[in-house]
């Protein structure tokens, strides 16, 4: 008798194991289909006596619905019944990044990775972790340790180079930005990134050489990267090679022409900086060039301290009524403060960029004392 029960007892556990393995099978399939709406649908309200894998499923497709508190509801329930297996700790923890819950994400990730210590994306989420709450240091960290992993996805080479970047530790930046483009697939936005940010790094460092390259692969890559035409710009002027700056110079007029300029950029592009007694100069060319009876700035010269502020403008002013009398079309004045000087210099549009620059400066040296 007591052989029987054991046997129906044994039949009775194998045909619910099958049963479970069977719904996880399903699961899985629907999974690999993304029909997480019907996973839900049929799944979810009679989960009680799934297994593990089964739960982690249905936990999985609320994930993909961005429905966080039943997403950590059924990785919790998963986790209670295998705490072995790592992939829904990295779940939960995903999306207690998403509700930027950073301090438990970051426990949630580190059992992901002592259970699976060799997985890539454990260790980028960590370092999401810690990047949203400004742990700089053990971001870095984890993101390089999952360029060590196999097949590292593109985003942690990407985020070493940004935060070394924004902490202004730019020779580390500027490396970081080489490794990630040598990473990255050139048609991903992060290769953009990348291109640009080691243009203007190796301009900053006075690498015009360098930066021109970079400048020029990210436009031919994106022809409507239009703030890349003006670093490409100034590149040009700091090396007086001004025929070539024309032809991207024109590029953003006819943009501007089109309304496809945007932002900062719809009114004027900066083509020229440089340093003068400490302060940081600013020149940028406004797109208007029509005669409207009215004044208007046409080169702007800014003057701007060490704390950002403005604190003397030099500018170009189309002047209508020095037209009227056979004048030169722009007059060379500054603003500083209310005060608005005219310093009785003119230019015309064949104006060359040393002459005007030179007498831009007489005036940073005359207002500044």
């Amino acid at each position: 008798m007591n052989k029987i029960i054991t046997i129906i007892i044994l039949v009775i556990f194998k045909l619910t194991v099958f049963a479970q393995d069977k719904i996880t099978d399903e699961l899985k399939t629907l999974s690999d289909s993304k029909q997480f709406d019907k996973i839900i649908e049929q799944y979810a309200s009679n989960a009680k006596e799934y297994s593990a894998k089964a739960l982690y499923y249905i936990g999985q497709a609320y994930y993909m619905k961005e429905d966080d508190n039943n997403c950590i509801k059924f990785m919790d329930l998963s986790i209670t019944k295998d705490s072995t297996d790592p992939a829904p700790y990295y779940i939960k923890a995903s999306t207690l990044n998403y509700m930027r819950k950073y301090n438990d994400a970051i426990k949630c990730f580190q059992i992901a990775i002592k259970l699976k210590p060799n997985d890539a994306e454990f260790y980028s989420g960590l370092g999401d972790s810690y990047y949203q709450l400004e742990n700089y240091d053990l971001a870095v960290e984890s993101y390089k340790k999952a360029t060590e992993q196999k097949n590292c996805q593109e985003r942690p080479f990407s985020m070493i180079a940004q935060i070394y970047y924004d902490t202004k530790q730019n020779e580390k930046a500027l490396d970081a930005f080489y490794i990630a483009k040598s990473k990255i697939d050139n048609e991903s936005d992060l290769y953009i990134n990348a291109l640009f940010n080691i243009g203007l790094l190796e301009s900053l460092k006075g690498n015009y050489d360098k930066a021109e390259p970079a400048f020029i692969e990210l436009i031919q890559l994106d022809s409507t990267d239009y703030h890349s035409y003006a670093k490409l710009i100034q590149v040009y002027y700091h090396r007086k090679e001004y025929d070539k700056a024309k032809l991207y110079k024109d590029k953003l007029y006819k943009a501007h022409d089109k309304g496809e300029l945007k932002d900062n950029m719809k009114d004027m592009f900066c083509f020229d900086q440089f340093k003068w007694d400490n302060f940081l100069i600013q020149v940028f060319e406004r797109y208007e060039n029509v005669n409207k009876g009215k004044i208007y700035n046409k080169h702007l010269f800014y003057v701007i301290n060490n704390a950002g502020d403005i604190i003397l403008r030099v500018q170009t002013e189309f002047s209508p009524i020095s037209i009227e009398l056979g004048g030169p079309k722009y007059l060379l004045c500054a603003n500083k403060g209310d005060t608005h000087y005219n310093s009785g210099i003119g230019f015309s549009d064949d104006l060359k960029y040393d002459d005007l620059k030179s007498a831009a400066i007489k005036l940073f040296e005359k207002y500044m004392k």
